[in-house]
Parts: C-alpha cells; sequence; structure tokens
C-alpha cells in the first residue's frame, strides 16, 4: 500500500498536469492496481446547490451524472460527511444502481476547509470486497486530493 501511496501523490503533485488529469490518472491507476475496484470516480458539489456532479471517472458510463443530497449512497456521504462502505449494495435501501454487476461500493469524502466538496466513490463487481486498508487508503487519499482543489 506504501508503494501505491507513493504513485498516487507523484501524480498529484506533478506540474505536468491540470487537476482534471491528475484525477483521471488517479482513478486509472486505482483502476489497475486494485482488482476488485471495477468502477472508480469523483464527484463534487455543485457550486451552491446541495447536490453532487460527475467528475472524472473509470469505468462503465454512469447515468447518474447528478445525485441529490440524501440520495444513494454518494448522496448520503454528502450530508454525513462520513465513510461509508456497503458490503451487498441489495441490502441497502437508498441505493441508486448504476450497474447491474455492482455488488458493493464505498465512498469517502473530501473535506476543503472542514467543509465537504466532495468524494471518491468505488464500486466492485465482488459482494464485501473493501477491508479497513482500503478506507485508510481513500481517506488518505481524499486528504491529498483537497491539497490541489
Amino acid at each position: 500500500m506504501l508503494e501505491l501511496k507513493k504513485r498516487l501523490l507523484s501524480i498529484l503533485e506533478s506540474p505536468k498536469h491540470n487537476t482534471e488529469e491528475k484525477l483521471e490518472k488517479v482513478c486509472h491507476l486505482l483502476d489497475q492496481e486494485i482488482s476488485y475496484f471495477n468502477w472508480t470516480g469523483f464527484y463534487f458539489k455543485n457550486g451552491d446547490k446541495d447536490e453532487l456532479k460527475l467528475g472524472p471517472y473509470v469505468g462503465a458510463p454512469t447515468d447518474h451524472t447528478i445525485i441529490p443530497y440524501g440520495k444513494g449512497i454518494c448522496g448520503q456521504v454528502a450530508v454525513s460527511n462520513e465513510t461509508f462502505i456497503v458490503p451487498d449494495v441489495y441490502q441497502e435501501n437508498n441505493y441508486l444502481s448504476c450497474s447491474i454487476d455492482t455488488k458493493a461500493e464505498i465512498v469517502a469524502p473530501i473535506f476543503k476547509e472542514g467543509k465537504n466538496i466532495g468524494q471518491i466513490d468505488i464500486d466492485s463487481h465482488t459482494i464485501n470486497p473493501f477491508t479497513d486498508e482500503d478506507r485508510e487508503l481513500l481517506e488518505w487519499l481524499c486528504n491529498e486530493v483537497s491539497k490541489i482543489l
């Protein structure tokens, strides 16, 4: 995990790429390195609205380009300000299905100056794949991402 963190940091600190490109490269790296990360993307607060807007991502196209606060896992994290791990999406009442292949989801919030400004969202085609190490990695990553936003 340390090696992965170093590689992620080198992307975020690269002077060659703009923020959008960096976030897309982060998605690609996570997608390549962690076999059960099957959709990896960022959502960000949409201006002054209580909704999230899809940012850079890697994976199947999604219809969920705008998500109201409180809806689905991402919308719930926008309200709770806490990482949410869903081992089995079919056990979750407030779940927005992006793909019939998705079985589990983890969402970690991104804070800037104490405000929840976005999140990283990972879907998996495996039931209950996410570990404490994944949570720690994503929370660390969100903290690092906030520094370039």
